[in-house]
């Protein structure tokens, strides 16, 4: 087996380490980032939703000004959010490279996504069974919480495992500014140093991880479908 290994992937078993380490790097980033992200995703998808003409807390200001955010920060190109907020990284982070250094753009490059998404997940609940709510007397938060949160665990799940996926192609292009990971294991020597069979292992790993996470989220949809 070892000898198979070797024969195929040449450059990989040279230095085992370079890719167990990138693979380590892009679950911590993936790992952090996606927590962080998720909570301030559902936050303000969560207030977007509620805020907006019509809704239960129907607040313009508020509204507008969060709606304006996400679609500014959606509007940047990852690569140059990157270094945009590399002087917030220094500060929050200590560094603005490596695994730590990429946590901030992440987390600044995923937020708004996600937000939009569980703006969209939110809106497929029935409006009646808000006006349902509202008649039995059901403040704003138990309406979030037992109607919008209740109603949508199967598109929230399915707007998570799209952000999940999305951010494991950042992580990959955070590599290619020295953030670590995966993408910076393929660039700097898969790339650089024209090793075919670092590339690959790169790409066929990314495949299976992506796959394992849209296999694990179809099932949490399909358990929730009412």
């Amino acid at each position: 087996m070892t000898d198979f290994i070797e024969t195929i992937l040449p450059n990989v078993a040279k230095h085992p380490e370079r890719f167990f380490n990138g693979l380590l790097e892009t679950f911590i980033m993936t790992i952090w980032s996606g927590a962080i992200s998720f909570v301030l995703g559902l936050l303000i998808g969560i207030t977007i939703t509620v805020t907006k003409k019509g809704a239960i807390l129907e607040n313009r200001p508020v509204y507008q000004i969060f709606d304006k955010l996400i679609n500014l920060f959606r509007s940047i190109p990852f690569i140059i959010l990157l270094t945009g907020v590399m002087p917030l990284s220094r500060l929050i982070m200590g560094t603005a490279i490596g695994v730590r250094g990429a946590i901030v753009p992440l987390i600044f490059g995923t937020v708004p996504f996600f937000s939009r998404q569980i703006e969209s997940a939110l809106a497929e609940v029935d409006d009646g069974l808000v006006e349902a709510a509202e008649s039995m007397g059901l403040g704003p938060l138990d309406i979030i919480f037992r109607v919008y949160l209740k109603e949508s665990v199967g598109p929230i799940v399915r707007v998570t495992t799209i952000t999940t996926v999305s951010l494991i192609g950042l992580t990959a292009m955070a590599g290619a500014v020295g953030a670590g990971g995966l993408g910076n294991y393929a660039i700097m020597y898969g790339h650089d140093r024209n090793q075919l069979d670092v590339t690959w292992l790169t790409i066929v790993v990314l495949v299976i991880v992506v796959n394992l996470i849209q296999l694990g989220g179809n099932r949490i949809i399909k358990r929730n479908k009412h």
